[in-house]
This record gives C-alpha cells, structure tokens and sequence, in this order.
C-alpha cells in the first residue's frame, strides 16, 4: 500500500508513451480538479535523449572533469554508457500532470563526489544529476553555481602601505565610512543609545496614524521600532554626530517631532507577509517563480505596485529574518 502513496518532494515516472522510457518528475503539488481527478504540478527533469547532440558534448566534458577532479576510480566503456542512462538535467520548468499516469517512484540525487559513480549503477531506479538544462534557452549549467573570477567580480586589493607611507588614492572615489571601530564609546554606551533609538523609535509610530493601524498594540510598535532600520539609523546618526552622545539624541528628535524610520515589510499587511513566507518555503529564492506564481495576483493594484518592487529589490534581506517572524513584526 505505501508504495503506491505518493507526496510532494516525491520523484516519479510518469507514462506518457508506451514506445518511449517514463519522464522522471518531481511533485511539487497534488490538487484535486472539478471533476475529482487528481493532478500533480511536477519539476521536469531531462536525459540526455533529450537534449541536442552539442549539449551532450558538453555533458561529457564535464563528466570527465568530474572524474577527474573527484578521483574516481577507472571505469570501463560499459560502466560509462551505463551512467549515461541514469544521468539527469534538472530544470526549472514546470508542468501538470494526471495522477493517474504515475507509474512508481524512484530515487534522484545530486551527484556526489563523495561517492563512486559505479554505486548509482549498483542501486535500482536511482539516477543523479549535476547540470541544470534550460530548454528555452538551450544551455547546461552546474547546479552548484560557479565562483567568477576578475576585476568586474573581486576587489582589487593594494599592497599595504609602508609605515610612513602615505595613501596617495583619490578618497572621494574610495567608500564612504559608515561606522569608526575605534570610536570613543564604549560597547555599554552604545548599547544604551540603541535601546534610546527604539524607544524614541516606538514613540514615534504612537503619534503616527498610519502605524497605529498597522501596529495596534504597544508590543507590535515595540517589535516594529526594533527592526534593523531602526538601529542602522542609530548607529549612522552617531558617525554623523562623531560620537557625541549628546548631539546624537537631540538628531533622534528634531524639532518636528521624533524620527521614525521604516522598512518595506512594515509597509506590508500580516496577510501578505505570510504569504509571501509561504512563497519562500515553496520556491526559495527562485523570484521568476515566486513574482509569477504570488507577487503579480497580490500586487497587481495600483496600491501593490511599491510593494513589489521592494519585493523584488531587497529579496536577500527579507529572507534573512527569523522563520515566521514577519507577520509577528
């Protein structure tokens, strides 16, 4: 009985020709149709029958720079063409299915230098993979990324200067210095001023009309105002004011009234940052995915517009939060 339960994550055959070998999937939902059949939306995975005769070219290049790097031992022209059928090209496309065309499961990996090729042929229905296949753009690439080397990706660092030596580059076009390590105060005092910031920072979205709404209760504007713009305002206004503690405080509260500093989550509503987690949980950080599949049909009023451009610009920063701690904040 278990073995004819399938779930999400589950690689599959499917039968789509009785002439051709299954398509091997991965199920990333089961929904259930208006006529009661079930569907299943899957990843595609590819062999090599698939792709063109160059691209194979090139899967062979670096089959042989993977045996070669990860030191495997010898294997025999049979052992190789073997491999060649239990090899697989991930992709990012997707498609659905009917249920009822699944034909068992079966085992998919990423290939793992760790290991020797001939173990994948000592297992049944197992199969790996190590290049993603893009079939719109026909191309092959690692899945576990690439470290780009040169000028337009790495600084170029400079000797260090001699003592004595004077730094003879232009400053304005060296990176202006947001924070002095060697600054006057102690760890306390900045402490302190910190903890001044978020209150003055809690103050401030009191008088706020707009932030009583979003933040009805004094713990939610407290959680708010203690979110990272809050303490990067802080910690700017005291390399602004040079450390003077007491010129930094008089910064927080202009003559206009406390200052309150805000990011994009704030603007969003408890409802679309769970959904947005959601999105996060379902397809990392794949953003062509999450903005077609969850952005676009949220966003798509004249009142989302902001919100999906801030979605799509500070994608690394919102998934640096806490789990489910956006809509909490």
């Amino acid at each position: 009985m278990a073995a004819n339960m399938y779930r999400v994550g589950d690689y599959v055959y499917f039968e789509n020709s009785s002439s051709n070998p299954y398509l091997i999937r991965r199920i990333e939902e089961l929904n259930k149709t208006g006529s009661g059949n079930v569907e299943a939306k899957v990843v595609c995975l590819y062999r090599r029958r698939d792709i063109s005769s160059n691209l194979n070219g090139l899967a062979d290049n670096h089959a042989r720079e993977f045996e070669e790097d990860s030191k495997q031992p010898q294997l025999v022209d049979q052992e190789r063409h073997q491999l060649k059928h239990r090899e697989l090209f991930l992709s990012r496309q997707f498609e659905s299915l009917p249920a009822t065309h699944i034909r068992g499961k079966c085992n998919v990996a990423l290939l793992n230098e760790t290991e020797k090729l001939s173990e994948y042929l000592d297992r049944e229905d197992c199969f790996y993979y190590s290049l993603v296949f893009d079939p719109l753009q026909k191309t092959l690439i690692a899945d576990q990324g690439e470290i780009r080397v040169g000028p337009k990706y790495q600084a170029d660092i400079p000797d260090k200067l001699a003592e004595g030596e004077s730094d003879t580059r232009n400053q304005l076009k060296m990176e202006t210095k947001v924070w002095d390590p060697d600054n006057p105060l102690t760890d306390r005092q900045i402490d302190q001023f910190l903890v001044v910031a978020r209150a003055v920072g809690t103050f401030a979205r009191a008088l706020d009309c707009s932030s009583s709404i979003r933040q009805p209760s004094l713990h939610m504007s407290a959680a708010a105002a203690s979110r990272d713009i809050t303490l990067f305002h802080a910690m700017d206004t005291l390399q602004r004011n040079c450390y003077d503690l007491a010129k930094a405080m008089s910064t927080l509260v202009p003559q206009g009234g406390p200052v309150l500093c805000r990011d994009e989550m704030e603007e969003w509503s408890s409802s679309e940052a769970i959904l947005f987690e959601e999105a996060l949980e379902k397809y990392g950080k794949d953003f062509t995915d999450i903005r077609q599949d969850f952005v676009s049909p949220l966003f798509s009023s004249p009142s989302g517009a902001g919100k999906e451009a801030a979605l799509l610009l500070k994608p690394i920063v919102l998934t640096s939060l806490p789990p489910s701690s956006n809509h909490r904040k």
